[in-house]
Order: C-alpha cells, then sequence, then structure tokens
C-alpha cells in the first residue's frame, strides 16, 4: 500500500485552477458560438438548417437496415417528423434539444465532444456510427442521455410515418369502424 505522504494527490488549489481554466474556456467557446452566428429563423419549435443536417446524418446510420436504400424522400419525411416531435415538446426540453444541436453544429464542439472532424453532410456513416456507439456507451450519464433523446426522436419519426410502414412490412393500425 502507497504511504500517503509518497502517492500523488491533487490539491484544491489544482482543483481550483483546473475548474476556473474549464470554466472560462466553455464560457469562450459560448461566446465564440454566438459571436460567429446569426440566428435563423425558425418556426416555433422547429430545427434550424444545421439541427436539420445533423438529423439527415444521424437518421441513416440509427435507421440502417430499416431505410430502404437511404431513400432520400423518406429521410426527408423523417427529419420532418423530428421536427414535428420537438415541437410537441415541452419548452424546457425543446430548449435543451436545441442546446443540443447547437452544440452538435458548432464545428469545435462538434469535433471535441463527438469526433466528427468534417461538417455532418460531409460525415461518413462509419464516424457517425462510432460518435453514436461512443455516447451510446458512454461512461457520462449526460451524452447516454443526449444520444438516448436523439435515438427516440428519430426512431418516433421514422415508425410513426406511414410512408415508412410498407418499407418495415407493416399494414397500418387495424380499423376500428364496425361494418
Amino acid at each position: 500500500m502507497p504511504d500517503s505522504a509518497t502517492s500523488p494527490r491533487i490539491s484544491r488549489r489544482t482543483l481550483l485552477k483546473a475548474g476556473i481554466a474549464g470554466g472560462a474556456g466553455l464560457l469562450f467557446a459560448r461566446w465564440l458560438y454566438t459571436s460567429t452566428t446569426t440566428p435563423q429563423s425558425t418556426p416555433y419549435g422547429g430545427l434550424d438548417a444545421d439541427a436539420r443536417a445533423i438529423v439527415a446524418a444521424i437518421a441513416p446510420v440509427m435507421l440502417a437496415g430499416a431505410l430502404p436504400g437511404n431513400d432520400p424522400v423518406l429521410l426527408q419525411e423523417t427529419v420532418a417528423g423530428v421536427e414535428q416531435a420537438i415541437a410537441g415538446l415541452p419548452p424546457a426540453v425543446r430548449k435543451e434539444v436545441d442546446q443540443l444541436f447547437a452544440l452538435l453544429s458548432f464545428a469545435p464542439t462538434r469535433a471535441l465532444i463527438a469526433g466528427i472532424w468534417s461538417p455532418w453532410g460531409e460525415a461518413s456513416p462509419a464516424s457517425v456510427g462510432a460518435f453514436l456507439d461512443r455516447w451510446r456507451d458512454s461512461r457520462l450519464a449526460l451524452l447516454r442521455s443526449a444520444y438516448g433523446a436523439l435515438h427516440q426522436l428519430v426512431f418516433a419519426a421514422w415508425y410513426g410515418n406511414s410512408n415508412a410502414w410498407p418499407a418495415i412490412g407493416y399494414a397500418g393500425p387495424p380499423s376500428l369502424e364496425v361494418g
């Protein structure tokens, strides 16, 4: 057993310095993001162009095997379905989802926390899949929660789209009309 006098320990001063430096870095990144981006007008609860690009990159990877041949029409319907699902969320949840998309669309944070170095429209399915796997299996509950939110939104949009039902062999809900 190592002696407590000889084992490396982090001091309170070092911990405070690291916390202050990390907080300053986050503030700088947020300032840089807000000063370099122009607000885009979106409908209430809607997605901006960056968020749509993120969903369009993530959906085919999450729906691999279900999305027939990466059909662009079904993909756009899925993106629209995600947008519709987000619009129906409570305001506080919508704000959190907006913050998630802002984080993923800002190049430095996209690269650091998602490992996606290119813009979302140019990201390979393999790199998007690796990002999703890392977040799904992360030790950090926040990343697992963010993955879960993206997963639920994409799957709800896909399986809720009646145009996708033939591709998955679902005939639709039974008719409740009495003949």
